[in-house]
């Protein structure tokens, strides 16, 4: 009987990483319709009494500015060409900060943020962490980084109810995300660790320094021009040449 137990739970583990497979291959080309997260911000809102509408619209690669991408990369992910969804030498840093007690400090990649996002629960159990490393290897093998960068500006929280980036540019200034400014894109990147309580239309002293920091730190990248690396094509770990 206990054999036959084990049996099934190694056939159901089967099915779980091939339907979760499968997914991450077809939202390669599809537009996700929700995030994980939008769906637990929703139901948090019924539960407080507090209902909040969500607004998101997507926008292709095309339509996303050059000036917002590299924003975010110098914010968020500045090794982000560079390594397959996990910054090493960046959780170690975090650990080691984190062993001396205070603040805690995040050590997340893009693609484990779209992960997170895209597919999971808030929280920071061993679980939730342990599938968010699978679903960032999916990622990162299944999907060439532009999508990845391109999901995640389409996904990422910037404000309550507020998701994606065409959302956030008419929230935050008035336009469309395509006639964002390079400064308002710094902005709109620096509310990133607290979006639902800093503002990027409405910033304080200390947003606007960290706008300033991040606009520097996208020239010391090398402005668009650092978008080159990000394959439009083939995962990371596709030959160059072939």
């Amino acid at each position: 009987m206990f054999r036959s137990l084990l049996r099934r739970l190694f056939k159901l583990l089967l099915w779980l990483v091939a339907l979760s497979a499968l997914l991450v291959l077809l939202l390669r080309w599809v537009a996700p319709p929700f995030t994980a997260l939008m769906i637990e911000r929703k139901v948090q809102s019924w539960s407080s009494g507090e209902s909040i509408d969500v607004q998101r619209s997507w926008r292709p690669w095309s339509e996303l500015p050059d000036d917002l991408k590299m924003a975010v990369i110098a914010a968020e992910d500045q090794k982000f060409a560079e390594h397959w969804g996990f910054d090493v030498a960046a959780i170690r840093a975090a650990l080691a900060h984190n062993e001396q007690g205070g603040s805690l400090r995040g050590a997340s990649t893009l693609s484990q943020q779209v992960a997170k996002n895209l597919f999971l629960w808030s929280g920071r159990s061993w679980l939730r962490k342990g599938v968010e490393a699978w679903f960032t290897a999916l990622i990162e093998l299944l999907w060439p980084k532009q999508r990845i960068l391109e999901v995640y500006l389409n996904s990422v929280e910037w404000g309550v109810g507020i998701f994606g980036a065409e959302a956030a540019a008419q929230h935050h200034f008035g336009v469309g995300a395509p006639y964002l400014s390079a400064r308002q894109a710094s902005l709109l990147a620096a509310v990133l660790p607290n979006p639902r309580e800093w503002s990027a239309g409405r910033p304080s002293a200390r947003i606007n320094s960290r706008a300033a920091w991040i606009r520097q730190q996208v020239r010391q990248l090398g402005g668009s021009h650092y978008l080159r690396q990000l394959r439009p094509e083939y995962p990371a770990w596709w030959p160059a040449r072939l």
